[in-house]
């Protein structure tokens, strides 16, 4: 139980990097947009199924160079039951391509609604004796605010199914500090979640140092990265923040170890709208994705210097 897979494609690809595909109407080339809606109408099909097919070229364009992908959920949730099926069917096509795919749900409740959610996202679901996977997730996001009793649900799924999650610990938002900077004593809110989600972690540590409890942490605070580096020694970090959001390459050095690991990256709306940002033709958006994840590797590994698996 840990993110083994996750760090071995990280060691592979030498990219500690993950894709946000977190598709807006807007973000989608024309081209595709309508050839889904003379196929389904101007309809929630119709929208859902352009998400699937921008997904899909964007994957096959990223899949051999990235090691993974992070759909949020909220993209798809707006468009009622066609655009989740179009999330599940990104998920199990990122699977297909050997991508490492995390679900960006924030989920959270207390027992019985708890273990429903994380059978649901990282296990499976037994119908009179038979077992079936809803969801071909490997990890996903969990807000840790209601306590343990909120979160152990969740690690023993990780434990039962072999996946990971991650913790909100101290989130890029702007108003992140409003709650998770206030201090408690001597210590501050975040430090204290922090610890917690090294604490829900301590039998979990896989082989090369890191538990299956993750959190995240902005690449927009860099001095809280490198303290929480510090003090949570065996917690893989999921860093959301670079580039649009501000977050640079130096900002992120402190979250890795002396091998290069510890953490994974997100960029979204910089590698989807990539296309848009070069003003290419918008039938290269899969290319111009790929070119800018291949930029975002190379500013990231200026800085961290090579991956090594210990």
């Amino acid at each position: 139980m840990s993110f083994n897979p996750l760090i071995e494609r990280i060691a592979n690809t030498q990219n500690p990097t993950v894709v946000g595909l977190d598709p807006r109407l807007e973000y989608i080339p024309e081209f595709i947009k309508e050839s889904a809606f003379d196929e389904l109408g101007r309809t929630l099909s119709g929208v859902s199924r352009a998400f699937h097919n921008f997904n899909m070229a964007i994957i096959d364009a990223i899949c051999d160079i990235v090691p993974a992908v992070k759909p949020q959920s909220a993209f798809y949730e707006a468009l009622g039951a066609e655009g989740i099926l179009a999330l599940q069917a990104t998920c199990d096509y990122a699977t297909a391509r050997g991508m490492y795919v995390i679900l960006d749900g924030k989920r959270n409740d207390i027992g019985s609604t708890a273990e429903g959610y994380a059978e649901a996202y990282l296990g499976k679901v037994a119908i009179d004796g038979e077992e079936f996977q809803p969801w071909q997730v490997n990890a996903l996001t969990v807000n840790g605010y209601l306590g343990t009793d909120g979160i152990v649900p969740f690690v023993k799924a990780c434990d039962k199914h072999d996946k990971g999650i991650f913790v909100l610990v101290k989130t890029s938002n702007p108003s992140s500090g409003e709650l998770q900077d206030k201090l408690i004593g001597d210590k501050s809110v975040y430090e204290i979640m922090g610890e917690l989600t090294a604490k829900w972690g301590n039998e979990s540590i896989g082989k090369y140092g890191y538990s299956a409890v993750g959190a995240v942490v902005g690449a927009t605070y860099p001095a809280q990265i490198a303290e929480l580096r510090k003090k949570l020694p065996a917690t893989f970090f999921l860093i959301p923040g670079y580039g649009a959001q501000g977050g640079t390459a130096a900002d992120l050095k402190a979250a890795f170890d002396g091998n290069g690991l510890g953490g994974i990256v997100n960029s979204s709306r910089g590698v989807i709208c990539a296309y848009k940002q070069e003003q290419c033709d918008e039938r290269d958006f899969a290319g111009a994705a790929r070119r800018e994840c291949l930029r975002m590797r190379d500013d990231l590994m200026s800085e961290i210097g090579s991956i090594n698996l210990p």
